[in-house]
């Protein structure tokens, strides 16, 4: 940064470098209009995120599930082994369940934002 007087005040004049980062700063604060190709990729991403992190947790929770139940049939093999294999079966059915929920969600997401995917998408092709 170079720094001289011109009479009315000090006026400064800055490098290209120091230039790019002035503008990098200035970037975060200016308000960004909303571009229709990034709410178009935004409405995607919100659907499979959804869908993801609900199927994702049901085959954590399953996992789990299944993690006690084998838990029951070695660790207490006496009177727990016949309770430990249902639970056992109980983690590996909603561990199955998984994949199918993360598709109901996939389908029923992308009906709801349909219309606004269709709208922004006959906006965009225009």
């Amino acid at each position: 940064m170079e720094e001289h007087y011109t009479g009315d005040g000090f006026a400064y004049t800055y490098s290209a470098r120091e230039q790019e980062e002035v503008k990098r700063i200035r970037e975060k604060y200016v308000r960004k209009e909303d571009d229709k190709m990034e709410r178009l990729r935004k409405l995607d991403r919100d659907v499979t995120c959804k869908a993801t992190a609900v199927s994702v947790s049901a085959g954590v929770i399953g996992a789990l599930i299944l993690g006690i139940g084998m838990c029951c049939t070695m660790v207490w093999a006496g009177k727990w082994f016949i309770p430990g294999v249902l639970i056992g079966l109980v983690g590996i059915a909603v561990i199955a369940a998984a994949y199918p929920m993360y598709q109901h969600i996939i389908k029923k997401e992308r009906e709801k934002i349909a219309p606004e995917i269709l709208r922004l998408t006959d906006e965009l092709m225009k």
